[in-house]
């Protein structure tokens, strides 16, 4: 099947005992066991009809093998993580989620494990990082927030040359637009909450293995460790699924619409998106991504106040959080990368002026008059402090 048949088809698209076209929420703890050791479904931590449901839909999705489904991406990383023992060495990008480098730096760093930070896009400098106790290449491609782009191929081959894993956090693209395993990739993640889900209305976390051994590992993690998705948020996860396609269709359109505006915007002094032709990344971008995504970064001109941009804003919606039906902006140096310290974030080329914008899809004339409005309050301030700086000067 075509991809946006497989959103529809794929997995496990109707319930296999009434034949009902949207497979049911199974809200069920432990289940009729007519012989012991015989039945599919035992207990809801180790499986669950409605959390099988999306875990083989995203494994379709991902043209993987075995899917797995967490109760946050956060939870989806740390099971991934726990493949891993005390001692052993990773790579990792050095533009990940906030919330990554808080669970590596606050809890897997207790653990006994380290990690060399690199960026990714220079492979001379992910081999060189490799030790002999290195296990995996841990990276988001494009990465949030500055969405730099690394060539997938290239890493998951330097990856098994050293006989080690690939993990590639798919989040901003999900895999409408690029698909990991396919370019050699060990592991994908997802933080479901995101494009995948598409409606601000779940948290959810999502694994995916081309390999049929590593997946029996993280699905025995899964039940062992217990992070699982709930059955209402697996059903509402696999109907957000559904219409992916058509969602991704509006979101990108909106994207380069927003990034040509931003382009001619004399209060932005830099934007970071994939589709730029002028992005250093963009050819990468061009060879393994199916559109440029919907995620663009700006940062405003030395000095203004990211806050008065952002609070003035009608339409797109100041949140955290990312891949939703409505656009969503925040400002990472407070927000989603606030755990980072100050000088790491500034040392990563993540500003105090840097803006992160989720593009929803929204109509694009609304779009753009409310940014207009954001940029007409940080006009009025610019010039304020302009003819103050005149007059104490006088």
């Amino acid at each position: 099947m075509e991809f946006d048949t497989k959103l529809i088809h794929g997995g496990i698209s109707e319930d296999k005992y009434t034949g009902a076209t949207s497979v049911p929420i199974y809200m069920a703890s432990t289940f009729h066991q007519q012989k012991i050791g015989e039945n599919e479904y035992e207990y809801s931590r180790s499986g669950n009809p409605t959390r099988e449901a999306v875990e083989k839909l995203i494994a379709d999705l991902e043209d993987g093998t075995a899917g797995f489904a967490f109760a946050s991406g956060s939870a989806a990383i740390d099971t991934v993580f726990s493949l891993f023992s005390a001692g052993d060495h990773f790579v990792i990008g050095n533009d990940v989620y906030g919330g990554t480098f808080r669970l590596i730096d606050a809890v897997l760093k207790r653990f006994g494990m380290t990690f060399t930070v690199v960026d990714t896009r220079d492979l001379q400098a992910v081999k060189a990082a490799i030790t002999p106790a290195t296990k995996a290449i841990y990276l988001e491609t494009p990465t949030n927030p500055l969405l730099r782009v690394t060539d997938i191929a290239a890493v998951a081959k330097i990856a098994k040359d050293r006989g080690i894993l690939s993990i590639i956090d798919n989040t901003f693209s999900s895999p409408y637009i690029q698909r990991p395993l396919d370019l050699g990739v060990d592991i994908v993640l997802h933080s479901a909450s995101k494009y995948l889900g598409g409606h601000s209305d779940l948290v959810a976390g999502l694994v995916v293995t081309k390999d049929q051994a590593l997946g029996e590992k993280i699905g025995y993690l899964q039940n062992a460790i217990g992070g699982i998705l709930a059955p209402q948020e697996s059903w509402l996860l696999q109907r957000g699924m559904k219409t992916l396609s058509l969602r991704m269709r509006a979101h990108l359109a909106n994207a380069e619409a927003i990034f040509n505006y931003l382009k001619n915007q004399p209060l932005v002094s830099k934007i970071y998106y994939p589709g730029d032709p002028n992005n250093p990344d963009y050819e990468v971008a061009q060879k393994q991504m199916h559109g440029f995504g919907a995620m663009i970064s700006f940062e405003l001109q030395a000095g203004l106040d990211p806050k008065q941009f952002v609070e003035q804003l009608q339409v797109i919606t100041l949140a955290e959080s990312l891949g939703a039906l409505e656009s969503l902006i925040e400002i990472p140096a407070l927000m989603t990368h606030g755990s980072i310290p100050r000088d790491i974030r500034l040392k990563n080329g993540i500003k105090d002026e840097l803006i992160r914008l989720s593009v929803g899809v929204e109509d694009q004339k609304d779009l753009l008059a409310d940014l207009e409005r954001g940029f007409d309050q940080l006009k009025g301030s610019h010039q304020d402090v302009s003819n103050s700086k005149v007059h104490s000067q006088a």
